[in-house]
């Protein structure tokens, strides 16, 4: 028996906003400890570059320890956000802005319906080949969902 991969989620625009409005703070929170770990990982990089340059230098290993949990329990904490948010069905494009796609189908062609964290709802959809540069508004006509567009 050959393994099958599950069909992808469809949303409709209705369906897609109704997701979108739960995983916000999730999404908001990941992207938040993705910066803070990118910081962290500057500073720890920093170290190491010290220790190369200096040939070894003495440590102050209870920050260096304090700094590298915080950092996993950074990593734990975007993981978990990644892993709902892909259970919901979307699709991560940048974790550094927040930008996730809804897979939908418009006049019966595969689309995505795209949002960005700071936008007050989804608002526009692009062509699986064309991604955030191809970004055009959503006409409440062409997705039967009229009353989420105001």
């Amino acid at each position: 028996m050959a393994d099958e991969t599950p069909e992808p989620k469809l949303f409709t625009l209705k369906s897609a906003e109704r997701v979108r409005r739960e995983l916000e703070p999730t999404l908001a929170e990941a992207v938040e400890s993705r910066q803070k770990m990118t910081e962290l990982d500057d500073a720890l990089a920093q170290v190491s570059q010290r220790i190369l340059m200096m040939g070894g230098v003495t440590l102050p290993h209870e920050s260096l320890g304090r700094v590298r949990v915080e950092r996993d329990q950074l990593e734990a904490v975007v993981r978990a956000a990644v892993d709902r948010i892909q259970e919901a069905g979307c699709i991560i494009k940048d974790l550094d802005v927040g930008l996730v796609d809804f897979p939908a189908r418009l006049n019966n062609e595969d689309v995505l319906l795209c949002w960005r964290l700071g936008e007050n709802r989804i608002r526009f959809w692009h062509r699986p080949d064309e991604g955030f540069a191809g970004r055009k508004p959503i006409d409440p006509n062409d997705t039967g969902a009229t009353e989420l567009i105001q």
